[in-house]
């Protein structure tokens, strides 16, 4: 027998809870271990010779539908239609719910025979725009489970279905009939009272829920089609001596393709003619462009930035760089830890609770020789007063008072299961490039020979790199501002340049290339200490050396008092990144850091986060790269800097649009404090439904009252929310 892993797509899920059900039902099967992502909607099972087709049947058997997933492809980030359907079904129950509500509650517009009207427009909405929980109320009582669609479900029913029975068979349906909102009424006036608001807010506050619930799952799957799209459309095959353009999904092994300055690298290959620098700082964090030769092995999707390249290609489709990095992001999704709201963790006890109080009492009313009207009121404002009105609410309105301060100041936080880690985060995993550093390439340091001025060593150094395509070359070319004309210019791919100037040999390059080549005496001394520094370019004028200069990618002002501010909120830093020790060490003691791990490729960078996290850290990973993508999602909270690659932004759970490292600390703080929020909206929301259905049970409220006791629970809920408008970020520290 052979260890397997067999990766299903989940349909039917309404909530997290239905998750846990699907997971609890695979795991019972022998030597299966099984995992349910309800934001990714897939399930993971890994076993001894799995059959898809019987862990199908069993997800199905369990009310749901499964099946294995198609290859991907690249494709455009379309919108998901079960989630555009929401949105339609949301607004015209809103639409509808409106007038119903002004009517109910203005005894002022009740004009004669409203009642009719009121329920013409509130049928749709307990019918059709409450559907969804319906049906899964519905599915779940076939397999003998109740959750919160079910409470939502029965409260809708009941509360319109009492209507009905007022209307058509008590005193409701008279012409000059008016709603009484008396707090503590004689519930036998039951059979003269309509409470078709009832229905249809309830109905609408929680559509608005499962809308915004929606739309956070659709984008947690666009990180994996943001990968493949990064990759090149067209290639330019070589057949023949022959160029022509083909798709790059027509590409097999062994074919021949051209690579031009400017252009990506369709597939993973062997270089067998030409030499380039290639970027590939998405893909390894590196912020220097590789120096390729015939022989280098370069990764698809890399853009060439130097000469032309002929590549043969060795690898294609799911077995490329890219694909890999795509199946690490998506294992990291699947394997984050599950999420499930408050409201759903407490409804296999609170759902039966309130159901069967709702049946106590009015078998209670009924036994002690009450009215059958009674005894009906009675239970139907116990379900009605239990209704997670205000439940519904907590979560989306303090999401939504929380995420659009953060909008203001340039933090997007992706939806409510972002939240749940961020107060217990105990430590912070930067990137290095374009994270703490700019990405950028710059002067750092120039470090002239015994006798030469620092600016002619600049300006010699510059005219020469002039000519040059690299970013190293343009960097000083940049730091001398003008330059003089470089005549017999000729570039050596990996070791440096060389050209005449004013009549004078030039050459710049390595260390090495200028003594081995070109014989050219080098002190040891000042070139080795500036190397920590970055790129050193040494500089030489007729076999004379004039100096050396370093590049690096320079690190951003803020970042070292970000650093400080993370220590504050008792966040442990850590450094991550591709490039060389030397030149991270120096990044890490510049801003405060000195728990740096260098040279980690993109899968090593996951792997540190997930042994961070198997030492019972809870982690937060900030990057920008298509290579911090994998370990993006795998933190307990991803946050992706807003001028990096798609990638990694649609892999993170938080974007800092400014890319500024201390408006991350003003992300932690605002993350924190909505969570805050939503847990606060949520105790009072449980409180007022523990309070409130003794009280309907005993018989003081009728179903109205209970309404509007739940309308005022949702008023605290919303006023609590819009407290989150007053957030403000940290001043920052005078320089």
């Amino acid at each position: 027998m052979s260890t397997t892993d067999v990766e299903l797509d989940i349909t039917g899920m309404t909530c997290a809870s239905r998750a846990t059900r699907i997971e609890r039902k695979l795991n019972k099967l022998p030597g299966v271990e099984a995992s349910v992502n309800y934001a990714t909607e897939k399930a993971r099972v890994r076993g001894d010779d799995l059959d898809p087709a019987n862990l199908i049947a069993v997800v199905e058997a369990a009310g749901y539908a499964a099946a294995v997933p198609a290859p991907p492809v690249p494709e455009e980030v379309a919108t998901d239609p079960e989630t555009d359907a929401l949105r339609r079904r949301l607004l015209i129950s809103l639409a509808l719910a409106v007038p119903v509500a002004v009517l109910s509650m203005i005894p002022a517009l009740q004009f004669s025979n409203w009642q009719w009207l009121a329920l013409t427009l509130t049928a749709p909405v307990a019918v059709w725009g409450a559907w969804p929980f319906h049906r899964a109320a519905a599915v779940n009582a076939r397999h003998g489970a109740v959750t919160m669609d079910t409470l939502i479900s029965l409260g809708v029913i009941a509360s319109f279905g009492w209507s009905l029975y007022a209307l058509f068979f008590g005193g409701a349906g008279m012409p000059g009939m008016r709603m009484s909102f008396t707090l503590f009424g004689a519930p036998t006036a039951g059979a003269h009272e309509i409470y078709l608001e009832v229905a249809a807010l309830v109905t609408v506050f929680l559509l608005a829920g499962r809308y915004a619930e929606a739309r956070a799952r659709t984008a947690s799957a666009s990180a994996l089609k943001a990968l493949l799209n990064l990759g090149a459309t067209s290639a330019t095959k070589l057949e023949d001596g022959r160029e022509r353009t083909v798709p790059v999904a027509s590409l097999v092994v062994g074919d021949v393709v051209v690579v031009r300055p400017g252009e990506k690298i369709p597939s993973d290959g062997l270089v067998i003619d030409g030499t380039s620098a290639v970027d590939a700082g998405m893909l390894t964090g590196e912020s220097v462009p590789v120096e390729v030769a015939p022989g280098a092995g370069v990764v698809g999707a890399t853009i060439n930035v130097g000469g032309r390249l002929v590549v043969e290609i060795t690898r294609v489709g799911a077995d490329t760089e890219l694909a890999r990095m795509g199946r690490l992001v998506e294992e990291a999704q699947t394997g984050k830890a599950e999420v499930q709201r408050l409201a759903d963790r407490v409804s296999a006890v609170f759902v039966p609770v309130v159901i069967l109080l709702a049946i106590a009492a009015f078998a209670g009313w009924l036994g002690a020789g009450a009215p059958l009207e009674l005894a009906f009121t009675a239970a139907v404002a116990t379900l009605i007063i239990a209704c997670p009105c205000a439940l519904g609410l907590a979560t989306p309105t303090a999401l939504l008072v929380g995420t659009g301060r953060g909008s203001q100041l340039g933090i997007l936080i992706r939806g409510p299961q972002v939240l749940e880690q961020t107060r217990r985060v105990d430590t912070i995993v930067l990137d290095k490039t374009g994270t703490v550093t700019t990405g950028r390439m710059a002067v750092t340091d120039v470090l002239p020979a015994e006798g030469v001025d620092r600016a002619e060593l600049l300006a010699v150094a510059a005219a020469v790199e002039g000519g040059s395509e690299h970013p190293v070359g343009r960097a000083i070319a940049a730091a001398a501002g003008t330059a003089a004309p470089v005549e017999s210019f000729a570039a050596h791919a990996g070791y440096g340049v060389q050209g005449v100037v004013d009549g004078s040999a030039v050459v710049a390059g390595r260390v090495s290339w200028l003594r081995d080549q070109w014989s050219v005496k080098v002190p040891a001394s000042g070139v080795s200490d500036s190397e920590s520094r970055g790129t050193v370019v040494a500089v030489a004028r007729d076999g004379r050396y004039l100096g050396a200069i370093a590049v690096a990618d320079t690190i951003k002002p803020t970042s070292a008092e970000a650093v400080a501010r993370f220590r504050r909120l008792g966040l442990r830093p850590v450094l991550l990144t591709g490039d060389n020790a030397a030149t991270a060490t120096r990044v890490g003691a510049d801003v405060g850091i000195d728990d740096v791990r260098a040279e980690v490729t993109p899968a090593e960078k996951l792997d540190v986060v997930r042994a961070l996290q198997a030492e019972g850290r809870v982690v937060a990973m900030v990057g920008d790269g298509v290579n911090d993508a994998a370990a993006l999602t795998a933190a307990d909270l991803g946050i992706a800097m807003g001028g990096g690659t798609d990638a990694a932004i649609a892999a993170s759970d938080v974007t800092v649009v400014s890319g500024d490292l201390l408006v991350v600390a003003d992300a932690v703080r605002l993350a924190r404090r909505t969570l805050g929020t939503i847990k606060g909206n949520l105790f009072w929301a449980f409180t007022y439904n523990v309070a409130a259905i003794p009280v309907a049970m005993a018989g003081l409220l009728n179903p109205v009252v209970a309404a509007a006791a739940m309308a005022l629970s949702s008023v605290f809920v919303v006023t609590n929310s819009l407290r989150l408008r007053g957030f403000r970020a940290e001043p920052t520290a005078a320089h």
